[in-house]
Protein backbone atom coordinates (compact mmCIF):
# COMPACT_ATOMS: atom_id res chain seq x y z
CA UNK A 1 0.00 0.00 0.00
CA UNK A 2 1.23 3.65 -0.91
CA UNK A 3 -0.24 5.85 1.87
CA UNK A 4 0.86 9.15 0.19
CA UNK A 5 0.98 9.13 -3.95
CA UNK A 6 3.21 11.27 -5.46
CA UNK A 7 1.29 12.13 -9.10
CA UNK A 8 4.36 13.64 -11.47
CA UNK A 9 3.14 16.72 -14.01
CA UNK A 10 5.08 19.30 -16.28
CA UNK A 11 2.96 22.09 -16.48
CA UNK A 12 2.42 22.49 -20.22
CA UNK A 13 1.80 25.66 -21.96
CA UNK A 14 -1.63 25.27 -23.03
CA UNK A 15 -2.18 25.50 -19.11
CA UNK A 16 -1.10 28.91 -18.55
CA UNK A 17 -3.56 32.04 -18.42
CA UNK A 18 -3.83 35.18 -19.40
CA UNK A 19 -1.94 36.41 -16.69
CA UNK A 20 1.19 34.45 -17.32
CA UNK A 21 0.61 31.20 -14.84
CA UNK A 22 -1.11 27.78 -14.56
CA UNK A 23 -4.72 28.18 -15.10
CA UNK A 24 -6.82 27.65 -11.27
CA UNK A 25 -8.58 25.23 -13.20
CA UNK A 26 -5.79 23.12 -13.84
CA UNK A 27 -4.74 22.13 -10.10
CA UNK A 28 -8.22 20.39 -10.11
CA UNK A 29 -7.58 18.45 -13.04
CA UNK A 30 -4.66 17.25 -11.36
CA UNK A 31 -5.60 16.43 -8.14
CA UNK A 32 -8.05 14.88 -10.13
CA UNK A 33 -5.52 12.43 -12.02
CA UNK A 34 -3.82 12.49 -8.89
CA UNK A 35 -6.36 10.44 -7.18
CA UNK A 36 -7.26 8.30 -9.62
CA UNK A 37 -3.10 7.34 -9.87
CA UNK A 38 -3.37 6.94 -5.94
CA UNK A 39 -6.27 4.17 -6.33
CA UNK A 40 -4.46 2.41 -9.70
CA UNK A 41 -1.35 1.87 -7.88
CA UNK A 42 -3.12 0.51 -3.81
CA UNK A 43 -4.98 -1.87 -6.49
CA UNK A 44 -8.02 0.14 -7.20
CA UNK A 45 -7.71 1.43 -11.13
CA UNK A 46 -10.89 2.53 -12.97
CA UNK A 47 -12.45 -1.22 -14.18
CA UNK A 48 -12.38 -2.57 -10.95
CA UNK A 49 -14.62 0.15 -9.53
CA UNK A 50 -16.77 -0.65 -13.26
CA UNK A 51 -16.66 -4.32 -12.16
CA UNK A 52 -18.30 -3.43 -8.75
CA UNK A 53 -20.62 -0.86 -10.60
CA UNK A 54 -19.92 2.02 -8.40
CA UNK A 55 -17.51 5.17 -8.43
CA UNK A 56 -16.16 7.83 -6.05
CA UNK A 57 -17.85 11.56 -6.81
CA UNK A 58 -17.12 14.88 -5.85
CA UNK A 59 -19.61 16.32 -3.03
CA UNK A 60 -16.60 19.07 -2.46
CA UNK A 61 -13.28 20.38 -3.46
CA UNK A 62 -11.16 23.47 -1.41
CA UNK A 63 -8.04 24.50 -2.88
CA UNK A 64 -5.77 27.26 -1.49
CA UNK A 65 -3.78 28.67 -3.82
CA UNK A 66 -0.38 29.66 -2.20
CA UNK A 67 2.04 30.29 -5.46
CA UNK A 68 2.42 30.31 -9.19
CA UNK A 69 3.78 27.85 -11.49
CA UNK A 70 4.54 28.54 -14.44
CA UNK A 71 5.03 26.20 -18.05
CA UNK A 72 7.78 23.60 -18.28
CA UNK A 73 8.35 23.58 -14.73
CA UNK A 74 7.74 19.93 -13.03
CA UNK A 75 5.18 19.64 -10.11
CA UNK A 76 4.08 16.82 -7.40
CA UNK A 77 0.91 16.83 -6.66
CA UNK A 78 0.66 14.42 -3.17
CA UNK A 79 -2.72 13.06 -2.44
CA UNK A 80 -3.67 10.85 0.76
CA UNK A 81 -6.89 9.47 2.08
CA UNK A 82 -7.36 11.00 5.93
CA UNK A 83 -10.85 9.66 6.50
CA UNK A 84 -13.17 6.86 5.74
CA UNK A 85 -16.34 6.59 6.78
CA UNK A 86 -20.14 4.83 5.79
CA UNK A 87 -20.53 6.15 2.11
CA UNK A 88 -17.50 8.76 2.13
CA UNK A 89 -14.15 9.87 2.22
CA UNK A 90 -11.81 12.84 2.05
CA UNK A 91 -9.03 12.96 0.63
CA UNK A 92 -6.22 15.62 0.44
CA UNK A 93 -3.70 17.50 -1.67
CA UNK A 94 -0.28 19.12 -1.66
CA UNK A 95 1.27 20.48 -4.73
CA UNK A 96 4.77 21.07 -4.65
CA UNK A 97 7.47 22.93 -6.69
CA UNK A 98 10.51 20.01 -6.43
CA UNK A 99 12.86 22.18 -7.99
CA UNK A 100 12.59 24.82 -4.65
CA UNK A 101 9.93 22.74 -2.88
CA UNK A 102 7.86 25.83 -2.32
CA UNK A 103 4.39 24.62 -1.92
CA UNK A 104 1.83 26.05 -4.46
CA UNK A 105 -1.35 24.77 -3.25
CA UNK A 106 -2.91 22.85 -0.53
CA UNK A 107 -6.63 20.95 -0.75
CA UNK A 108 -9.07 18.49 0.39
CA UNK A 109 -12.24 16.28 -1.49
CA UNK A 110 -14.64 15.15 0.09
CA UNK A 111 -15.68 12.16 -2.18
CA UNK A 112 -19.12 10.10 -1.95
CA UNK A 113 -19.08 6.82 -2.83
CA UNK A 114 -22.21 5.64 -5.40
CA UNK A 115 -23.42 2.79 -7.21
CA UNK A 116 -24.09 3.30 -10.81
CA UNK A 117 -27.46 1.10 -11.13
CA UNK A 118 -29.03 2.80 -9.08
CA UNK A 119 -27.15 6.20 -8.39
CA UNK A 120 -27.45 6.24 -4.98
CA UNK A 121 -24.80 6.26 -2.02
CA UNK A 122 -23.52 2.80 -1.45
CA UNK A 123 -21.23 1.29 2.21
CA UNK A 124 -17.60 1.65 0.78
CA UNK A 125 -16.59 -1.66 0.91
CA UNK A 126 -14.29 -3.78 3.29
CA UNK A 127 -11.60 -4.14 0.81
CA UNK A 128 -12.06 -0.72 -1.01
CA UNK A 129 -11.04 1.05 2.37
CA UNK A 130 -8.53 -1.45 3.60
CA UNK A 131 -6.20 -0.75 0.61
CA UNK A 132 -6.03 2.52 1.77
CA UNK A 133 -3.75 4.12 4.44
CA UNK A 134 -4.92 6.34 6.49
CA UNK A 135 -2.50 8.86 6.99
CA UNK A 136 -3.35 11.30 10.33
CA UNK A 137 -2.38 15.13 10.06
CA UNK A 138 0.71 14.72 11.99
CA UNK A 139 1.96 12.29 9.25
CA UNK A 140 0.90 14.60 6.28
CA UNK A 141 3.40 15.95 3.82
Amino acid sequence: MVPIYAHKHVVLPDEIDTLGHVNNLNYLKWMLAAAVGHSTVNGWPPERYREIQSAFVVRSHHIEYLQPAFAGEEVLIHTWVAEFNKVTCLRKYKTVRPKDGVVLTTGATGWVFLGLKPYQPRRIPPDLASAFVLVPPAEEP
